[in-house]
């Protein structure tokens, strides 16, 4: 089923310029789109954050903050970043489009990578890294479903530095097993993240491209997270036999669980990589190992390094028509193409005699064929491929082959450019009789509606406005108004009177009523507070615990919100009452020094005052103190020590 019908954004266009044509993946950030950039007519994939996110003004600021720090990172291995934006509740970036597949979908198909594929697929993701490194960035979420690999071979890392605006650890139970796979021990300990997170990412990446197998499993993220904390990456060798133990160093450098004894960076261990791999000589780095999936793909000769998905079918070699054998001039551009089909023997020439016979009974053969293939096939044609052409290029293209227009029909179309076809009838390549008819459905461009002024409409019937308009509501955001009563719609974004394609999102910003400003009630009795915020225009809650503070008992010890706060009409303020000061036993300090006595009683959690009179200006020994030692005090209050 395709998903990409059941999305609302697939077919709008945002900011007027970034035309979205079809989900590519979703993850637990955002949703990812191919799209267009109808100014530059350039293909590109749109991140639009996932509208719970998006609401997060604070979170929104660090993505746009990270955004444009990476927009500037210009590496031929990292997705570039073109623009970012947002247009309604939808906060999205452009960028760069990688046709082909990801290296996780490369690992799933193949299964264990040749060593040589797998250097060089590490060997530009380390490369993007150490440019990132030196200019300040770290990935931080380094795994397979971040490694790109185009149709033309290129390998490219993708959302760099913009995992640091989220914690994907917190998401579904597969997504966290598929990312704390790569988590560094001081991640999970201590949260830190350097360059050599990176690093240690990039090493489990190889050893899992090596064996096809990720190093620490379990059942549970905690079961990963505790074998990375506890446990070494195995050397690749253990599960691939006579993998050279060059490869096995690569890994355990990288993946060290002390991160001094790893590479300080991925340009450090790139250097590594170069080092070990100038020692490997053509069978060691073409070794198939036994976890390659090689019976699926007839790659048991493989030696293309770099995998893109649309060569992983075999496609069948051009042949000689005389012969059949593979044509001489045919170049292989791919080591996944089927292999040359063996040369095919002629077969004796037939007897002459009878010759004639053999001769009219081929033509009497070609002539009832002829006859079958005219009923069933000759007196048909197929419609012509005219989507996206203009009505009169679309009419030229039928009448070449043989057909007519029937009619003109038009209809909105936010993808599809005013004037072209969006459609026929019957479909294209669809069987048709010669000079039959087709109907054209033209576009009319997308259809553009206003957003309606709902200034004191509820939220409610507002919502049923907008889809009732063709719209969809949007983001809700919620403010204090003294002409707008609570739960009524206060403005739109954009504006009403704004022109939007239909289908678009369109915030709302609803009436919090009038603002009230909080009365302080702390230090009062229950009920008299209860009596003042009720006449402010306020609900009282009481909340169950109690705290030791210096009211007395029974007293509002806290208020939330607090006083001269700004709340709305009906809003609760929560209560919290005292259990009166917290009594705290007097160390006895008599005939210590003045020093230690101060510091024995500030420790206890009391304040100290000292009384030195006409006798003790010189004296430096407590004589006596204001509450006797042993008994007990309200915390924080204040012991008189007599000084002599």
């Amino acid at each position: 089923m395709d998903t990409t019908l059941q999305d609302p954004l697939v077919g709008q266009v945002l900011d007027g310029r970034y035309r979205v044509d079809a989900r590519i993946a979703a993850g637990g950030m955002a949703t990812v789109y191919r799209g267009l950039d109808t100014r530059l007519d350039r293909v590109l994939a749109l991140k639009v954050m996932h509208p719970t996110l998006a609401a997060d003004g604070s979170f929104v600021e660090r993505f746009i903050r990270e955004a444009k720090s990476v927009a500037r990172l210009a590496h031929p291995n990292v997705v570039q970043v073109f623009d970012q934006g947002t247009d309604g509740s939808y906060v999205y970036l452009a960028m760069e489009y990688v046709a082909g597949c990801t290296l996780r979908d490369v690992l799933r198909e193949r299964g264990a990578l040749q060593p040589r594929a797998a250097l060089d697929i590490l060997e530009p993701v380390l490369a993007a890294l150490g440019a990132a490194h030196r200019a300040g960035f770290v990935h931080r979420d380094m795994k397979p479903e971040n490694v790109l690999i185009g149709d033309d071979g290129r390998v490219k890392v993708a959302d760099f530095g913009l995992v640091r605006s989220v914690d994907t650890v917190t998401s579904t139970t597969g997504a966290v097993l598929g990312t704390v796979s790569y988590l560094a021990p001081e991640q999970i300990e201590r949260g830190t993240a350097d360059p050599r997170v990176d690093v240690y990412a990039c090493g489990v990446v190889l050893y899992e491209m090596l064996t096809g197998a990720k190093p620490h499993s379990g059942d549970s993220p905690a079961q990963v997270l505790y074998q990375h904390l506890h446990a070494d990456v195995p050397p690749p060798s253990a599960l691939v036999p006579g993998l050279p133990y060059e490869l096995d160093e690569l890994v355990a450098a990288a993946t060290a669980r002390t991160p001094d004894a790893r590479p300080q960076d991925a340009a450090a261990l790139l250097g590594q990589v170069l080092r070990a791999r100038a020692g490997l000589g053509p069978e060691q780095l073409d070794a198939l190992p036994p976890q390659a999936l090689s019976a699926q793909h007839d790659i048991a000769e493989d030696r293309t390094s770099v995998i893109p998905r649309s060569l992983t079918v075999p496609r069948p070699l051009p042949v000689n028509e005389e012969d059949g054998a593979p044509a001489a001039d045919v170049q292989y551009t791919s080591r996944l193409e089927s292999p040359p089909v063996a040369e095919r023997r002629r077969r004796p020439g037939r007897p002459r005699r009878g010759l004639l016979t053999l001769v009219a009974a081929v033509l009497v053969v070609l002539g009832v064929g002829a006859g079958v293939w005219y009923i069933n096939s000759g007196q048909f044609t197929q419609v012509p491929q005219l989507l996206t052409k203009t009505q009169p290029q679309a009419k030229a293209r039928l009448e070449a082959a043989g057909l007519h227009v029937k009619r003109v029909r038009l209809e909105y179309s936010d993808t599809v450019p005013r004037g072209t076809v969006i459609d026929t009838d019957p479909k294209p390549g669809a069987r048709i009789r010669d000079n039959d008819a087709v109907t054209l459905v033209i576009s009319r461009g997308p259809e553009v509606v206003k957003v309606p002024d709902l200034q004191g409409v509820p939220l409610g019937k507002a919502r049923e406005r907008l889809k009732a308009a063709g719209l969809e509501p949007g983001m809700v955001n919620r403010d204090f108004s003294d002409g707008v009563d609570r739960g009524a719609v206060i403005a739109t974004t954009p504006g009403a009177g704004t022109e939007r394609h239909a289908g678009s999102a369109i915030a709302l910003t609803v009436s919090k009523g009038s603002p009230v400003d909080v009365p302080d009630v702390t230090g009062e009795d229950l009920d008299s507070a209860r009596q003042d915020l009720r006449d402010a225009g306020l609900k009282v809650a009481v909340s169950p615990q109690q705290v030791n503070s210096d009211y007395d008992k029974g007293q509002v010890a806290r208020q939330t919100p607090a006083g001269a706060a700004r709340a709305a009409q009906g809003d609760t303020v929560t209560l919290t009452l005292s259990k009166g000061p917290e009594m705290v036993k007097v160390p006895d300090v008599t005939g210590d020094s003045v020093d230690d006595a101060q510091k024995a009683l500030e420790d206890a959690g009391f304040q100290v005052e000292k009384d030195r009179g006409l006798l003790g200006l010189f004296g430096d020994t407590v004589k006596d103190q204001s509450v006797k030692g042993g008994d007990r005090a309200p915390k924080g209050s204040t012991i008189t020590i007599t000084i002599r």
